[in-house]
């Protein structure tokens, strides 16, 4: 299981558990909380009825007085109030008056009038001077049907006279209840779909953070060149960018001692061959020669001497190459024009192998035959690559130079008819100091051309292929990049090498 995955996993289970904490505290609190204060303002009517129900009481007329003129309209009255969306047009409250005996004697319902009722919890606690409430179910058929009865005492003096209960359905409050409930269940999905949001951007931060340092660890580990990862703007200065900059450190020490010790170890191994023949040449040379065995000596002194030179040259120009971590200098280039340039440069080669040059460059411009790159580091790349198909080609032979663009891609392709690379070499030719004998001489290279056509290549985005093009006997030509060239019913027709670049854009 990714750890993207469990991340998220985690957040949503602490996520639900707290907001189902939450919702379940706030819902089992609505009811309550609403009856506690309707009972708080019902202990309010109650006592302030309890002070105007007071003289009519002691005088004898509570059901026949000014009090009870009153309160009988109670049931006549239409507020026309709106609450919460809710129309409000009647009283819902009901009062009753018992004597100092719990007997009632007034009533907005007037079939109580005469009910004992000292043994309801309101008025027995009242008359024994508690605070009096009471809930209680209208029918034993509706338990969930109650009415909160709320009592006060009728004072004469410091004597309690009777007790004035004011009561209310609870049934009232239900649709205040429902809408409470509904809003919180609401405000509930709302804080959980955007904390949800929330947590599933930190957590595609975190998981998209770790898999850009994952991939470019893999890269490093490949071998690959590859670039230090953009940690993003919501990242700033954190452990990820840290460990993004460590990393890159850590490769950039283990690259230069790794790439140090290589070099040595190649380049004293490719040093063997020319020094021991200069130190040949210079042993016979201190000795009595005829004219021309000195003349040949000091020829083969000049040609080693050329081939060291050749070797640090190209050996310094692909340590620049393969140290550079980003192109510099960008341009776009016509690779059709720079390929001209290259053929002109190299004519006096073409014409001593009596080489034909035939070209499907087009005519560039327009974007057609156009890359973005180093300009240099292009040239040269398409320099060693002709140096090849020269080298391998017989004398008289011909070069067939293309140029194809596919969609955002740019494929220049060179095609010799030399005798094309032994299966036993097709995987390694790219390898540093890699080399075959050319066509008119057991001379090697340097070993160098390819592999810094391999690291331009890679660091332009690109790729760089060779095959050789073989056919059946009586058969169409067709490129192997396998060992298949060597199998005894096929013919080997020569060569092609490609390089493959983004197109510039336009």
């Amino acid at each position: 299981m990714r750890i993207g995955f469990r991340l998220l996993l985690a957040f949503l289970l602490v996520l639900g558990l707290g907001l189902l904490a939450v919702r379940q505290v706030f819902l089992e609190e609505v009811k309550p909380g609403t009856r506690l204060a309707m009972e708080d303002s019902l202990v309010d009517t109650a006592y302030s009825l309890a002070l105007l129900a007071a003289p009519d009481l002691k005088a004898g007329v509570i059901a026949t007085g000014a009090f009870a003129q009153a309160m009988q309209q109670l049931s006549e009255a239409r507020p026309q109030a709106t609450l919460w969306g809710f129309a409000k047009t009647r009283i819902d409250t009901q009062v009753s008056i018992t004597d100092e005996r719990g007997i009632v004697v007034f009533d907005t319902r007037p079939q109580a009038i005469g009910q004992d009722h000292s043994r309801w919890n309101d008025v027995y606690r009242t008359l024994r001077g508690s605070y009096g409430a009471r809930s209680t179910a209208v029918s034993a058929d509706d338990p969930d049907n109650t009415v909160m009865h709320v009592a006060a005492p009728v004072l004469d003096g410091g004597r309690i006279i009777g007790v004035l209960t004011v009561s209310r359905p609870n049934r009232t409050l239900e649709p205040y209840i429902a809408r409470s409930r509904e809003r919180i269940q609401n405000a509930a999905w709302v804080l959980l779909a955007f904390t949800l949001c929330i947590g599933g951007l930190f957590t595609w931060w975190i998981a998209s953070s770790l898999q850009r340092l994952q991939t470019y660890a893999l890269a490093v580990a490949r071998g690959e060149r590859a670039q230090p990862p953009r940690m993003g703007r919501f990242s700033g200065n954190t452990e990820f960018s840290d460990l993004a900059r460590a990393v890159e450190s850590m490769r950039l020490k283990l690259e230069d001692k790794a790439y140090v010790e290589n070099y040595v170890h190649t380049l004293t191994h490719e040093l063997k061959s020319p020094l021991a023949a200069l130190r040949g040449a210079a042993e016979l040379l201190q000795e009595p020669l005829p004219d021309a065995e000195r003349r040949r000596f000091a020829a083969n002194v000049q040609r080693q001497t050329e081939r060291l030179q050749q070797l640090i040259d190209q050996l310094l120009g692909l340590a620049a190459v393969e140290q550079m971590g980003q192109l510099k200098d960008v341009e776009e280039i016509d690779l059709a024009a720079l390929t001209r340039e290259l053929l002109q440069a190299q004519e006096p080669r073409l014409r001593r192998k009596a080489l034909r040059v035939t070209e499907a460059l087009g005519e560039g411009g327009a974007g057609s035959s156009r890359v973005r790159g180093n300009r240099f580091l292009i040239g040269q790349a398409l320099h060693n690559l002709l140096d090849n198909a020269i080298d391998f080609s017989p004398p008289g032979g011909e070069l067939v130079l293309s140029l194809q663009r596919e969609g955002d891609w740019l494929t220049w392709a060179v095609r010799d008819h030399g005798p094309g690379v032994p299966g036993y070499a097709l995987g390694r030719i790219f390898d540093r100091f890699y080399s075959l004998p050319g066509s008119a001489t057991q001379d090697r290279s340097s070993g160098l051309g390819l592999c810094l056509v391999k690291e331009v290549s890679a660091l332009h985005g690109g790729e760089v292929t060779v095959e050789n093009v073989c056919a059946e006997a009586g058969g169409a030509g067709e490129t192997r990049g396998d060992t298949a060239a060597d199998t005894a019913h096929e013919a080997v027709l020569g060569c092609v090498a490609r390089l493959r670049l983004p197109a510039a854009p336009g």
